[in-house]
């Protein structure tokens, strides 16, 4: 601007220009550039023909306008360039560059952030506290016809971001400020949760089977996305609640504590069985090992006296009377070697003996009898021998002797 331009005049020339002036004086030349305000005026008197410099203006806006073009990818993102709406090319992170808006623009997708869609509830702002049930996403059917409540959690990124920004009705940058109504996601979770659970019994799906629901519900959902090209990856799903409805709640409790009561009793049954069955087939075992041992015992003792008897037999046969002999004397021994004996001598002058027989009785396991007065012993010829017990025949003593007989 020259110094006699008349926005001087006013002023003095000492100070600093007056910046509204200045303002006024620009809006003025761009209104006469462009034809509003009616003709274009002509430069003052004195001024020297200067007019507004248009060009470097013009190119400086047009620098402006490719400087917007200027973009840059981060690292696991993916930007994809539309020209005319038309998509172009998909550009890898780092900085890059696209004709301006309105001929080119750009969409940069995330690929590694795992995104959280909840099925079910809602998260509060508290937190998980303060969440809200959604029944009409949890309300599912069992294939027993029994009615559960669910609350899923799903984390999912993307693996494709054409089929991601292309085939799906949300926005990206809806997604980017956790607006999770994710149309084709919550639908494909909801039909796989649904289709999961409807196969399966109540018990399962409450108790043991919680895992693997939701390992089905995983892989069923994510071969509905890929059947629908989304260009999403189902990363996990996690079953957060399940329960059946408020309403039944207390009769379920109760259901659930008499089945509780039932495999108590059960294995209480059980350890008694368990504890007494070994012990009487232990018993049983043992008593048919004793009966075999018996029965063998038997049989071998028989086998033994038969051919014991057969051998005494040829003896006998060779001098019966030496063998006779030798038997009586053998039962003799045997007999007077186990009981009590009081031994006799004649020889001496005395015929009035005292004999002990309560002694001798207790010695044999017989009651004793009243106590009486010694009773007179016959003289004997020679030395005897009294036994204490009662008199056995000679054919007992031969029997014993066969028995004993090795």
């Amino acid at each position: 601007m020259a110094q006699n331009d008349p926005g001087w005049g006013s002023r003095n020339n000492d100070g600093p220009p007056d910046l509204d002036e200045m303002l006024r004086q620009f809006s003025r030349k761009l209104n006469s550039l462009f034809g509003k305000g009616g003709a274009r005026p002509q430069p003052p008197e004195g001024s020297g023909g200067h007019t507004f410099p248009i060009f470097p203006a013009i190119g400086l806006v047009v620098l402006i306008w490719f400087a917007t073009g200027f973009y840059i990818v981060d690292q696991g993102s993916r930007g994809l360039v539309l020209r005319f709406g038309k998509y172009v090319e998909t550009t890898m992170p780092g900085p890059r560059w696209h004709i301006p808006y309105p001929i080119e623009s750009k969409t940069v997708v995330n690929l590694e952030q795992v995104r959280t869609l909840e099925v079910g509830y809602r998260s509060g702002a508290e937190g998980a506290s303060a969440r809200g049930k959604e029944l009409r996403e949890s309300l599912m059917l069992t294939d027993d016809e029994n009615i559960i409540d669910l609350q899923f959690a799903i984390q999912y990124n993307l693996k494709s971001a054409n089929d991601f920004l292309f085939n799906n009705r949300f926005s990206e940058e809806g997604v980017n400020n956790n607006n999770l109504e994710a149309n084709a996601v919550r639908g494909a979770a909801e039909t796989a949760i649904r289709e999961v659970v409807g196969k399966s019994k109540m018990d399962f799906v409450l108790y043991e089977g919680r895992a693997e629901v939701a390992v089905h519900v995983k892989k069923l959902m994510q071969d509905i996305l890929d059947r629908y090209k989304s260009g999403i990856n189902i990363v996990n799903v996690t079953m957060q609640n399940a329960q059946p409805p408020e309403q039944v709640q207390a009769a379920f409790d109760d259901a659930v504590k008499a089945g509780q009561d039932l495999e108590r009793q059960k294995n209480e049954g059980q350890a008694y069985a368990n504890d007494v069955i070994p012990k009487a087939r232990g018993t049983a075992a043992r008593l048919l090992e004793e009966s075999a041992g018996y029965k063998l015992r038997v049989i071998n003792e028989a086998q033994g006296n038969a051919s014991r008897f057969s051998q005494i037999l040829a003896q006998y046969d060779k001098a019966p009377e030496v063998t006779r002999q030798r038997l009586y004397l053998d039962a003799q021994e045997q007999i007077l070697s186990n009981v009590s004996k009081v031994v006799v001598d004649q020889k001496g002058n005395n015929s009035l003996l005292y004999l002990p027989l309560d002694k001798l009785l207790a010695g044999t396991g017989a009651a004793p009898a009243a106590p009486t007065a010694a009773a007179p012993v016959p003289a004997a010829t020679g030395p005897e021998v009294m036994d204490s017990g009662a008199q056995r025949s000679r054919d007992t003593f031969r029997s014993r002797d066969r028995e004993n007989r090795p």
